[in-house]
């Protein structure tokens, strides 16, 4: 399988596991920053890790710190190997901006809708620095 997101943050290759959320999170208080571990208990996929994998986020749920937290996640060695976004969220991206402007090698973020996510759930990925994605 094949697809093509629209490039939000470019970065280099990826590739990962598909960690497709089945609701939005709040990465304030939902993701810790030195673990990459989902903690927000009343999410469904608490306890599972975001780190190193393709993420994919069907929603987010705003705070003006979300930024703070994924710079933090990139600082740590504990970001997502890249992002997916149903809806680009500018206060999140901020992050990998401040983290690239920091010289900290940072995850591409690509605009992918979630009934596209979905279908990659659990597969492997290989998210090229074109947009392309693949199934391994």
């Amino acid at each position: 399988m094949v697809v093509t997101g629209e490039i939000l943050i470019p970065g280099e290759d990826a590739s990962g596991e598909c960690l497709a959320l089945t609701a939005p999170i709040s990465f304030w208080g939902g993701v810790d920053p030195r673990t990459g571990m989902i903690i927000d208990a009343r999410h469904p996929e608490r306890d599972r890790n975001i780190a190193g994998i393709v993420l994919a986020l069907p929603g987010t749920i705003g705070s003006s710190s979300a930024s703070a937290v994924l710079l933090e996640l990139v600082h740590a060695g504990k970001a997502p190997a890249a992002i997916l976004m149903d809806a680009p969220d500018a206060i999140l991206l901020l992050g990998l901006v401040v983290a690239r402007e920091m010289g900290w090698k940072t995850p591409p973020a690509l605009r992918l809708p979630a009934a596209a996510q979905a279908a990659l759930a659990g597969r492997k990925l290989l998210v090229s620095s074109d947009g392309t994605i693949t199934t391994e």
